[in-house]
């Protein structure tokens, strides 16, 4: 998403009186560096937390065990956890989730490498969440590419 969208983006936000939260792990926050890029972005971007690790994502963002233990970290179920504990933890309309293997290493045969979970949870009762496997392992564009899913995720709930 090029910075004219993401302005676009934000100014709808604020035109709508929305606010947005984000709870990232293997993005480890680019959504959230995307996000607050336009200046005056604080005024829709509270702010994020990154939870990178499992242990993270349970004691900081309060998914419960029963979600990464019956599911894993990557998956629906704890991508739209992430993102409606980072709503709620923040106090935003919205809140978006990335969690994922962004490689060289760490997939498995039912998840590679490339494999994302974005989720996106409104205060309204919306629940999005998209899978997206890459065949790369290149980790860097693995993590642009999952960064790009979660805010056209946005752009979708926003209708724009």
């Amino acid at each position: 998403m090029d910075t004219q969208e993401i302005e676009r983006m934000g100014s709808t936000l604020l035109e709508r009186g929305l606010t947005i939260a984000v709870a990232e792990a293997d993005t480890a926050g680019y959504v959230g560096h995307l996000l607050c890029s336009p200046p005056g972005a604080s005024r829709y971007f509270p702010g994020g937390i990154i939870a990178y690790a499992s242990d993270s994502k349970t004691r900081v963002l309060g998914v419960r065990r029963e979600t990464a233990k019956g599911h894993g970290s990557v998956s629906r179920e704890m991508a739209v956890e992430m993102a409606q504990r980072a709503r709620e933890l923040i106090g935003t309309d919205i809140g978006i989730s990335t969690t994922g293997i962004a490689g060289p290493t760490g997939g498995s045969a039912d998840r590679p490498v490339g494999t994302f979970w974005v989720a996106l949870s409104a205060k309204d009762g919306t629940e999005l969440a998209r899978e997206h496997r890459w065949e790369s392992d290149d980790r860097m564009a693995n993590k642009e590419r999952a960064s790009d899913v979660a805010l056209r995720l946005v752009e979708q709930y926003l209708g724009l």
